[in-house]
């Protein structure tokens, strides 16, 4: 069969012939249509996620949608190694499919279900927000950040703060009722005091974090401290993603002064059945919720032209013939 391929690491996948998928016991054959590009999905193909790697070679891709033997049109993930979801076929454990709407789009479906995952999880299993709440997205200019801001609008925020640092992006999130955005500059001293006010101000109770970094530390100071915003209730701040760095000075003061929360989101933070379940949910809210991502979509026989193309707000998705 046709697929996307890693055959010698360190390098990119280029599209070729792979051996063809035996399935197992439990398994069936799934017929891919549609395998998103996500952070997620490059890291594992470098072999740069602590979540592992496959040996080369192996087909990459962390996840898709397809149609089973019987017509079904299903989300999957993490196929059985060294099988990917960028590939003719790929087999797949049957109790592990998540059927998926007839009116959602399968490119939407793939390229937004790992980006949404990530802010529909914490928000309905870790730190749901609360009356009159506001959530904080720091790193909204990405494609998992335009959808946190959806997400947490949806799931009951109050108001939606959004950091980034392309000043465009953050204008596009103004199209989508983000009325409080804030430019992270090279000097985060102004950074940290306009969080400070408006966590103030809209009484801010959650923050997902997909920057880490310094910024993370700017806002972990601009929630405590003397004159930090306070409430009844303790502040969770919810770490997702490491795009500016992976480490942080986090001194004490803040965490006493404040009550802050550091939680921890991704692979591993929820049991399997918990995670399959909350995209299964996020995957059936896009239509009536009218979830928006830029998804542009290419053939899978292109994936060597753009396999890096995957940027800012917007998700390529390879389509199988």
């Amino acid at each position: 069969m046709h697929a996307a391929v890693v055959r010698e690491e360190g390098q990119a996948p280029a599209y070729g012939e792979f051996e063809e998928p035996r399935t197992e016991a439990g398994e069936i054959l799934v017929s891919v249509l549609a395998a998103g590009v996500s952070n997620l999905t490059l890291s594992r193909a470098a072999g740069g996620h602590y979540s592992g790697a496959s040996s080369p070679p192996f087909v990459v891709g962390a996840d898709g949608v397809g149609t089973t033997p019987d017509g079904r049109r299903v989300y999957f993930s993490f196929p059985r190694a060294p099988f990917g979801s960028m590939a003719e076929r790929v087999p797949y454990r049957a109790e592990g499919l998540l059927e998926l709407p007839r009116e959602l789009d399968p490119a939407v479906a793939a390229g937004a279900a790992i980006p949404g995952a990530s802010s529909w999880l914490p928000l309905t299993r870790l730190a749901r927000p609360r009356p009159g709440e506001s959530v904080l997205v720091n790193g909204a200019t990405g494609a998992s950040g335009h959808l946190a801001v959806q997400v947490a609008r949806h799931l009951g925020a109050d108001r939606v703060i959004a950091t980034g640092r392309n000043p465009a992006e953050l204008d596009e999130l103004a199209k989508l009722g983000v009325e409080h955005r804030v430019k992270i500059e090279p000097d985060l001293r102004g950074f940290r005091d306009a969080i400070r006010t408006l966590a103030r101000e809209l009484r801010t109770g959650i923050v997902l974090d997909y920057l880490w970094g310094p910024t993370a530390e700017a806002i972990v100071s601009a929630l405590g401290g003397p004159d930090g915003p306070r409430g009844p209730e303790r502040v969770r701040f919810v770490q997702i993603g490491a795009m500016s760095g992976g480490t942080i000075s986090l001194p004490s003061a803040p965490l006493r002064a404040s009550g802050l929360e550091i939680l921890g989101s991704g692979l591993g933070s929820y049991p399997l059945p918990d995670t399959r379940a909350a995209i299964g949910e996020f995957l059936r809210a896009i239509p009536s919720a009218g979830f928006r991502l830029n998804v542009a979509t290419h053939p899978l026989a292109e994936v060597g032209q753009f396999w890096g193309a995957t940027g800012g707000a917007h998700r390529i998705v390879f389509m199988v013939p």
